[in-house]
């Protein structure tokens, strides 16, 4: 007998017959994901640190390459089983436990939702400011670092997301079945554009990496190339902690494997080699770089363009929003009061607190979008991804009892609901992190932290994944669970 108490309909295992999603559908559901700003704005951001060309989209491909193995990973028990992601921790974390490792996941989505929503917000803006010049001034308001017009323009799109979570899950397969093509399309187009007016790929793809011998930072390609090969995993590593909300609706392991491997790598090196090709056009251009594409198109003077390029950013963005940083969040609340939360008030919380995280702010550069936000949070994600796989591929052989993940007093309930050993493998993976993470946020003197730490940190994904692998299985053999019910 189940327990009420941790189940509902949205947390309740899919059945076998309900589980349809072929190939295609998980290859077309990323290349929805991937083809979005945030993605273009990745590639960008890497030209503007220094990179050329093919070593950012190679940086870029490498990430999503090696991201994809934890995402196939975890899929398998979403596919295997029929359960969502906070389900799937229950095995590893404990009935109660589940609780952190879900909660830390819909943090960082919390953090995501609003980022997309300031885009989608931010990119009404700078249109609106190209017809009505006043919109682009005013000062900035005490402690929020924005103008009136920015924040009434980002809580007006934030509202239209919050319309589509009230409508419920459905309404965005529509956004999402044209949302692909459309910013395609506008990435194309902007691409076309790039290559005329910088006359040809040859002077676009031209500009030199600065870390070439010569070059203003010759000599420092791996001290940059490794924290933002870290920050290249950390963009979708949410996702693969998550992908069981996606996969448990998969026919077969073949079917989540073969569609995400189409879908993600190749959409991601896809657009950030639109995003990295017209930030180079820019500098040639403009004079300096534009890693904002919406920065690029309000360049243009034409309304219709204007308009139609306004229209398919908020779509995309929209559609980007709901299906990559609700679903998952909305479970995770869901997970803590299943009687209580349904899936709409978890997307309530989850746009609530993402406004509350002042977006704006975690992509103001793109340096900070990189080496604090990617890396920062992939500090945490990296350790739980760690555990999960050890505990579900080495411990339990991939075999869990669905019936008892939804009992409160059955083999996963470990100590009063917590597994001890998940949680001190968890914090111990963590804590070599923190030093350089608080350094590089200015929390404490950088001077302070030895570099030892601050290479770590940089690392930070890697870091934390091999150390919560190891230390979990270390802990269990110290306090082995039950692999079986008696």
């Amino acid at each position: 007998m189940h327990d009420p108490d941790l189940t509902n309909e949205d947390l309740a295992a899919v059945p076998p017959e309900k589980r349809t999603w072929m190939m295609w559908n998980f290859a077309a559901l990323w290349i929805s994901m991937a083809a979005c700003i945030p993605t273009y704005m990745l590639a960008s951001s890497l030209i503007d640190g220094g990179m050329n060309w093919w070593q950012a989209v190679l940086t870029i491909f490498l990430g999503n390459a090696i991201v994809l193995v934890p995402m196939i990973l975890n899929a398998h028990a979403g596919t295997a089983y029929g359960i969502p992601f906070p389900v799937f921790c229950r095995a590893s974390f404990g009935i109660l436990g589940a609780n952190i490792p879900a909660l830390l996941r819909a943090l960082v989505a919390c953090g995501w939702f609003g980022i997309q929503a300031w885009i989608g917000g931010e990119a009404i803006h700078k249109i609106l400011a190209v017809f009505f010049p006043a919109f682009s001034s005013g000062s900035a308001i005490a402690g929020l670092g924005i103008t009136g017009t920015q924040l009434i323009c980002f809580l007006f799109f934030w509202g239209i997301n919050m319309w589509v979570i009230h409508r419920g899950i459905h309404t965005i397969r529509l956004l999402l079945s044209i949302k692909a093509p459309l910013l395609i399309i506008l990435g194309l187009a902007l691409l076309a554009w790039a290559y005329s007016a910088a006359g040809g790929f040859g002077p676009m793809l031209s500009k030199p990496s600065a870390f070439d011998p010569g070059q203003p930072k010759a000599g420092q390609f791996t001290a940059f190339f490794i924290p933002a090969l870290t920050g290249m995993i950390g963009f979708w590593a949410t996702l693969s902690l998550n992908i069981p909300d996606f996969s448990r609706y998969a026919r077969s392991q073949k079917d989540q494997i073969l569609g995400q491997a189409i879908g993600l790598p190749p959409t991601m090196a896809l657009y950030s080699f639109i995003g990295v090709a017209v930030t180079s056009a820019t500098a040639i251009i403009y004079g300096k770089t534009l890693w904002d594409p919406v920065d690029v198109l309000t360049r243009f003077t034409n309304p219709l363009v204007l308009v139609v390029a306004m229209l398919a950013l908020c779509i995309a963005t929209l559609a980007t929003n709901i299906a990559a940083n609700v679903v998952s969040p909305a479970n995770d609340f869901a997970h803590l009061a299943p009687r209580k939360i349904s899936f709409r008030t978890g997307g309530y919380i989850t746009g609530i607190i993402g406004v509350l995280m002042m977006p704006w702010k975690l992509v103001a550069d793109p340096s900070g979008y990189i080496f604090t936000w990617l890396i920062g949070y992939s500090a945490l994600l990296g350790p739980i991804a760690g555990i999960m796989i050890a505990d579900y591929f080495v411990l339990r052989r991939r075999k869990l009892d669905l019936d008892e993940l939804y009992r409160a007093h059955g083999i996963y309930r470990y100590t009063s609901g917590f597994s001890l050993a998940a949680i001190a493998a968890f914090l111990l993976a963590v804590i070599p992190n923190l030093p350089g993470f608080l350094a590089h946020v200015k929390a404490v003197d950088p001077a302070s932290v030895p570099d030892f730490l601050e290479t770590l940190y940089q690392q930070a994904w890697f870091v934390g994944f091999a150390l919560g692998f190891m230390l979990y299985l270390f802990f269990r053999k110290l306090a082995p669970a039950k692999v079986t019910a008696s």
